[in-house]
């Protein structure tokens, strides 16, 4: 039975190994079964389901995951957790634990290996300083996924939801909406915590799409444009792309490219949507004739 979202048994826990929270790897643990329940049932996880958990702590989401996963697999930096771990998870058969970093890991391989390659669900309490590669790493790593359920920063979440020409928008943006269709599931308060983080959070699910909402013949070359669109945010699409040492093409291509999509020559990346950054790669490319 799950118990550790309980505050009272996670403070027990945390003080029988007299386990020390390390700043660097950004470690908040929930003590709100409410919350749990919210990202379990956002997750939908099944009896069916392999589940990949990134992040475990000391093994609170993973006691729900496995009380309705067919399996877990739950990855864990810290070495000091799995002793803990080992204690919190013994009544569960259904779960392992990597004590391993998952930037690291070959999530293609463990979900062939595991679950016959077929898409995996990621649950996850994510350390909000590196949130950004591990979802970006498990889509442009071709991990097959069926969805990923996380707690983020709530400004990170808002971020990945946004559309064109609000202030938030941006690569991290167009990306994620590349891959997968993002919902924010619920917003959660630092009180719900353990410690309590500086800012607020929110569960956000983002589920694979079958194929991208759009096509672009070179997908490497549409997002160094879009990435070089938004480093040079302030500046015109044409002369933020046409001085991005990454982007191949002379300020004039670019300005041809942006004409022939019947822009304003003035136009900033931030107004782009994805099928408009679709496009200009196209362009630029010779996929399609300026």
């Amino acid at each position: 039975m799950a118990d550790l979202g309980n505050p009272r048994k996670t403070i027990e826990i945390l003080q029988k190994y007299q386990f020390r929270f390390a700043k660097k790897f950004g470690q908040n643990f929930l003590i709100d079964p409410h919350v749990l329940d919210k990202i379990i049932r956002a997750a939908q996880v099944t009896k069916d389901d392999f589940v990949l958990e990134i992040g475990p702590g000391i093994g609170t989401m993973t006691q729900y995951l496995a009380e309705h996963a067919r399996e877990v697999v739950a990855v864990e930096i810290d070495s000091n957790l799995i002793p803990i771990l080992e204690e919190t998870l013994s009544g569960y058969s259904n779960v392992t634990v990597l004590n391993e970093d998952i930037l690291k890991v070959d999530l293609a391989r463990l979900a062939e290996e595991r679950n016959g390659g077929k898409p995996i669900k990621v649950v996850a309490n994510l350390p909000y300083y590196i949130t950004t590669p591990i979802i970006m790493g498990l889509f442009e790593k071709k991990v097959p996924l069926d969805s990923i359920t996380v707690m983020v920063q709530k400004e990170v979440a808002e971020r990945m939801q946004v559309g064109p020409g609000t202030k938030d928008y941006g690569a991290l943006s167009l990306a994620v909406q590349y891959y997968a269709e993002p919902y924010i599931v619920a917003n959660v308060p630092p009180n719900c915590f353990m410690p309590r983080p500086g800012v607020g959070s929110s569960v956000i699910r983002l589920t694979r799409h079958e194929k991208p909402p759009v096509q672009a013949a070179d997908e490497k070359l549409m997002f160094s444009l879009i990435r070089a669109s938004f480093n040079q945010r302030r500046k015109t699409l044409v002369n933020g792309l046409g001085n991005a040492p990454e982007v191949p093409f002379s300020k004039e291509e670019v300005e041809k490219a942006v004409a022939g999509m019947g822009l304003p020559a003035a136009v900033r990346g931030e107004t782009l949507t994805l099928a408009q950054f679709a496009e200009l790669s196209d362009r630029l490319s010779g996929h399609i004739l300026c």
